[in-house]
């Protein structure tokens, strides 16, 4: 199956549907916009991995076999544990694949935006004081910058494993509102 870009038909309507990038990109954004237009469920996949205190979750993995297995689904694709189990049951995976400079403008101004407000994330979690960008190597300001490549070569392997799945590449966000408003829309559901 050849890489669909934000003009490309769908070569049908999609069920079970990832959606690719880094930190910071905009995937649970787009993930939810894509429920919504196709009345499919969102499974936010922050909300099955993250426990209290950023603990992962000890049923992480059986809650995602779980709505996996269900016929109609959108989530994020991340979390190595899960990767493969994922893409083993989408039949289209939608990639964020935008510039350094985009996703490093949004990931830093959602961080602020949530520490500031003190928004509860999954779980009652809240992002961490600003000040952790200095001395944490995870902190996601850094993450989102370091993995930024890692997406892609992800995408480049996953077409090698499953070269029957549809994948859209999106580079900018006026492709994701074309893709959106066109391909994706066509899709709908009667």
């Amino acid at each position: 199956m050849p890489l669909l870009g934000s003009d490309d038909p769908l070569p049908c309507c999609p069920r079970r549907i990832l959606v690719s990038g880094t930190s910071g990109s905009g995937k649970t954004t787009l993930s939810a916009r894509i429920a919504a237009l196709l009345d499919i469920e969102h499974v936010e996949i922050d909300a099955l991995f993250h426990g209290p205190d950023w603990t992962p979750r000890e049923q992480f993995l059986a809650d995602v076999r779980a709505f996996s297995s269900r016929p109609l689904w959108v989530t994020e694709w991340q979390y190595d544990s899960v990767r493969d189990l994922l893409a083993d049951e989408a039949d289209l995976l939608v990639w964020l694949d935008l510039s350094r400079f985009t996703v490093m403008r949004q990931v830093v101004a959602r961080t602020v935006r949530r520490r500031f407000r003190r928004e509860v994330l999954w779980n009652g979690n809240v992002e961490a004081p600003l000040r952790t960008f200095f001395f944490n190597r995870d902190h996601i300001i850094r993450w989102a910058w370091n993995t930024h490549r890692n997406s892609g070569l992800q995408v480049v392997e996953l077409r090698r494993r499953r070269p029957d799945l549809a994948i859209v590449r999106l580079q900018t966000r006026s492709e994701v509102e074309r893709w959106i408003a066109g391909p994706l829309r066509c899709a709908e559901r009667p």
